[in-house]
């Protein structure tokens, strides 16, 4: 019997239409996007803030990473997730374990890419 490999996680950032950040995570990123927009995600993707756009994600080994990374980032400022999304900044994995943020140059490669046009 085969086995089949387990799904990576995703932590991601979401940009509403009135511009603000939803963070979230999932183990089928197209799947929960898609459940955001049609009204069956998260309570905080109102109508009124759709569509939600997804404007970063990182991979994750496990649940109890993306969850770890998820809490990590729900404590930003709003500035910082914002510069996070926009790939101004990256998350990276300290030394001892802690996340950080990785700010200019050495932040490429950690968006999706650039956010869509403020309406």
């Amino acid at each position: 019997m085969q086995t089949s490999r387990p799904r990576p996680w995703y932590v991601y950032l979401l940009r509403c239409r009135d511009h603000s950040l939803y963070c979230g995570i999932s183990n089928d990123l197209s799947r929960r996007i898609g459940q955001h927009n049609a009204g069956t995600g998260a309570k905080y993707v109102v109508p009124s803030r759709r569509p939600a756009v997804c404007v970063w994600k990182r991979r994750m080994g496990d649940r109890s990473q993306a969850l770890s990374l998820e809490y990590w980032v729900k404590q930003l400022s709003t500035e910082a997730k914002g510069n996070l999304a926009g790939g101004r900044n990256a998350v990276r994995r300290g030394s001892s374990g802690e996340w950080k943020l990785v700010r200019g140059a050495a932040a490429r490669g950690g968006g999706t890419g650039p956010l869509p046009p403020r309406v």
